[in-house]
């Protein structure tokens, strides 16, 4: 029989929490809008099945990326290992009981117009202020 070549297709599935970039990991972790203001330490599944705590400093925004260096696939032919990537999601509650909503409450009337807890609320409306007054 003659020689000839050999052909392997390798597909990868799609996992429910993490995605791959070559040897990088990426997993979106949502979070409680308290834990996010607050900060607090959160422990997150890596790929060899184990967990690893990640510290969330106060004042975490939606989108904010952790680092964890060497929690992702090794690389081929090499001793080198891929990196993890935790993205944060600010979870805001669609529930909520009736002294939640008046603790809420509460903290919006004592934030009231001092925006300096929330710089990208400040920097939208301002350009959007800009926008109107330079559109007339």
């Amino acid at each position: 029989m003659p020689a000839g070549d050999l052909y392997v297709h390798v597909s990868v599935s799609e996992h429910s929490i993490f995605q791959r970039d070559g040897a990088n990991v990426y997993c979106r972790v949502p979070l409680r809008m308290a834990q996010a203001a607050l900060g607090t330490e959160i422990e997150v599944p890596v790929i060899d099945g184990g967990r690893t705590s990640v510290k969330i400093p106060a004042g975490t925004q939606t989108g904010a990326h952790f680092r964890l260096r060497g929690k992702g696939f090794s690389v081929l032919r090499s001793s080198a290992r891929g990196d993890m990537y935790i993205q944060v999601t600010v979870e805001t509650p669609q529930v909520l009981t009736k002294r939640q909503r008046e603790l809420l409450e509460e903290f919006e009337k004592e934030a009231g117009e001092d925006v300096k807890h929330s710089p990208e609320h400040t920097g939208f409306f301002r350009r959007v202020r800009d926008f109107f007054e330079g559109s007339e």
